[in-house]
């Protein structure tokens, strides 16, 4: 939809998946999931100004017989406004915010029956402000490089605040941090080839370097999404998300006795895949 310089999109998805055993044999358990997304971006382009803003949500659960929880398997808020002025072709001096967090408390789940919270709504929660150049030698590509960034990770428990949770010093519930940013976008639709014409690829990849601690550290910021349209409603995607921060330490049960050991929690590379066909909207 294209009107008076903006360009305007959303997609509204939902996938189900069920299974119900009774006197099975072979064993399994009866479950379901669900997972839902909400997209939507705002662009504008007239002349030399550019202003991007978009929107993504997503939250899915899943059940399982005799687990006494129900667990999360997403959920995320991204919001992101971009504004930039062009200085040569394919060339612009940009603005950048970001802002990042989740809907619900998140547990990790030791065994069936027990459960410790690791994060809340606004914990964590991520604020980026940066200022750069904005490289778009297509409609397909946005490279975005800003040697002035600040970076603000959020807390908001004090629980999780206590425990120096997401890199916050203990008993802190806000860390700011200055540094460089990369931020790289890739997406494409029209695909000409007769096997991907039904098909939409996404990719976007962050980095941020903390000039003053550690900068060689980079935190890694990575997701994709591809979607096949089956028809006019039905769709499969897959969606990819990496993240790998240092300051972020993750325990591991390694005597498999429902018990994190403190000795054992350093950085470690984050990464989940999701996998849904479910009925997807586009307007």
């Amino acid at each position: 939809d294209s009107l008076d310089g903006w360009k305007k999109g959303c997609v509204i998805g939902a996938t189900v998946a069920q299974t119900s055993l009774t006197n099975w044999a072979a064993g399994g358990q009866s479950s379901y999931a669900i997972n839902g997304v909400f997209s939507t971006f705002a662009n504008y382009k007239k002349g030399k100004n550019a202003w991007d803003n978009s929107l993504d949500i997503g939250y899915g659960i899943l059940n399982q017989e005799d687990v006494k929880y129900t667990k999360k398997t997403d959920d995320k808020i991204d919001v992101l406004s971009k504004y930039g002025r062009e200085v040569r072709k394919s060339l612009y001096f940009a603005g950048l915010l970001n802002f990042k967090t989740q809907m619900a408390t998140g547990y990790n789940y030791p065994t069936d029956s027990t459960r410790t919270k690791i994060s809340n709504l606004l914990a964590p929660a991520y604020l980026v402000g940066a200022l750069g150049i904005d490289y778009k030698p297509n409609p397909h590509l946005s490279v975005f490089a800003a040697p002035i960034t600040t970076k603000f990770t959020f807390v908001n428990d004090t629980t999780l605040s206590n425990a120096g949770a997401f890199g916050v010093d203990k008993g802190d519930k806000m860390k700011s941090e200055f540094g460089g940013y990369i931020r790289l976008i890739y997406t494409k639709n029209d695909f000409t080839s007769e096997i991907l014409k039904n098909v939409s690829f996404t990719t976007k990849l962050d980095l941020f370097s903390n000039y003053a601690e550690n900068p060689q550290n980079i935190v890694v910021n990575w997701e994709t999404l591809i979607a096949f349209k089956i028809n006019k409603y039905i769709n499969i995607n897959i969606s990819t998300h990496l993240i790998y921060d240092d300051k972020i330490k993750i325990g591991k049960d390694s005597n498999d006795d429902g018990k994190i050991e403190e000795s054992e929690k350093k950085p470690r590379i984050q990464f989940k895949e999701l996998f849904g066909a479910g009925i997807s909207f586009k307007f």
